[in-house]
């Protein structure tokens, strides 16, 4: 059975509209310096989310790291192929009108052209046009995919290099009654290097910044795991924004005021907006009234960890408690969102996961062996 002409040239239409969302859908991926939703890409990223959360449910959290580990780059291949099938599909029907030999041959002729191959040439002129346009778009769309690797992994390691500092600093998993502690602690050495959390915090703030900005205009990032199964951009950023607050609301004379302000107004803004661009419903503004999940009990648990190291505490766990539900409800929820989607290493004060999952406390080091 032969289509008839009308038929095809309504192909012809979707083909076209086809190539539109193909190109739309990598340019404003690829080229455009800011969050372009894309259905195609979103459908990707679901879509191998799902396959994964299917083949990581039923192992435990190291096994699951390692796989997830792969998540990202199966995330970059299959976006690639999705580009390029689309594109490939809209060019083969809006050969279709002028392909002699029926619909094969506008499949053949548009897979010769859009992989540059070169073995199928169809005659006349509009068809020659659209040739040239199929390799024009299938080498923009594979140029820009590998030009576009370089940068992904340059944001990755300016991310993970100060996570990893962090974790040299507060061990891992990251928990930010941990931080102060430790921090305060200094070894054992017997002096406090708290002083030190001032330039920790104004670092902090400036990667809060660049994060923002790279994994909302590149969202596979987020999906991009650290090199080591206990440590994760999320809880590191999560630890650090509770240490802030901890510092602020128990000790609000010796904390750094203005840097662990400026830390904390950066660090919820980046949760909040890579939360959005996920997908996930997150206010502008938090509600003070919403409260937070973590519990009071667990907030005298970390309050009891800083005092056995000789924290300088200034007010009563009672009185600070309300001030750190005022700060932690502005970067709660989102941070839990975006930790249960990347199914980061479940660290105390982290949230739940998707898999059942205990949390895991930081580990310590041993006592060592003392010096004689």
């Amino acid at each position: 059975m032969v289509m008839p002409l009308a038929g095809r040239v309504v192909a012809a239409v979707v083909g076209g509209l086809l190539i539109l969302a193909s190109v739309s859908s990598v340019s404003g991926t690829l080229i455009v310096s800011r969050l372009v939703r894309s259905r195609l890409t979103r459908w990707v990223d679901r879509g191998v989310d799902w396959g994964y959360h299917l083949a990581a449910r039923a192992v435990d959290f190291r096994r699951r790291d390692r796989l997830l580990a792969t998540q990202a780059a199966a995330i970059l291949l299959i976006q690639l192929a999705a580009w390029l099938v689309v594109a490939y599909v809209g060019f083969a029907l809006l050969l279709w009108p002028f392909a002699a030999r029926g619909v094969v041959s506008a499949f053949i002729d548009a897979g010769s052209s859009l992989f540059t191959l070169g073995f199928a040439v169809p005659t006349g002129a509009v068809p020659a046009v659209i040739v040239f346009l199929a390799a024009a778009v299938g080498l923009l769309i594979i140029t820009l995919q590998i030009a576009y690797l370089p940068t992904l992994y340059a944001a990755f390691n300016r991310r993970e290099t100060e996570v990893a500092l962090l974790n040299a600093r507060a061990g891992v998993p990251s928990w930010g009654p941990e931080l102060l502690a430790r921090t305060h602690y200094a070894l054992g050495s017997g002096t406090s290097t708290l002083d030190t959390m001032p330039d920790l915090y104004a670092a902090w703030e400036r990667w809060a910044a660049d994060v923002t900005e790279s994994h909302t205009t590149y969202l596979p990032l987020v999906r991009f795991r650290s090199p080591t199964p206990l440590s994760s951009w999320v809880t590191a950023l999560l630890a650090v924004l509770d240490s802030a607050a901890l510092f602020l609301v128990l000790s609000p004379v010796a904390a750094p005021e203005v840097p662990a302000r400026l830390c904390l107004r950066s660090g919820f803004l980046c949760f909040n907006r890579i939360a959005r661009a996920m997908g996930f419903d997150i206010p502008d503004e938090a509600d003070p009234k919403a409260g937070i999940s973590l519990t009071y009990a667990e907030f005298l648990d970390a309050v009891a960890r800083m005092r056995q190291v000789g924290f300088p505490i200034e007010r009563t766990a009672e009185e600070a408690w309300p001030e750190f539900v005022g700060w932690r409800v502005n970067y709660e929820r989102a941070a839990y969102a975006v930790a249960a989607a990347v199914d980061s290493v479940p660290a105390l004060w982290s949230g739940p996961r998707r898999h059942t999952q205990a949390p895991i406390a930081p580990i310590r080091p041993g006592r060592g062996r003392p010096p004689k």
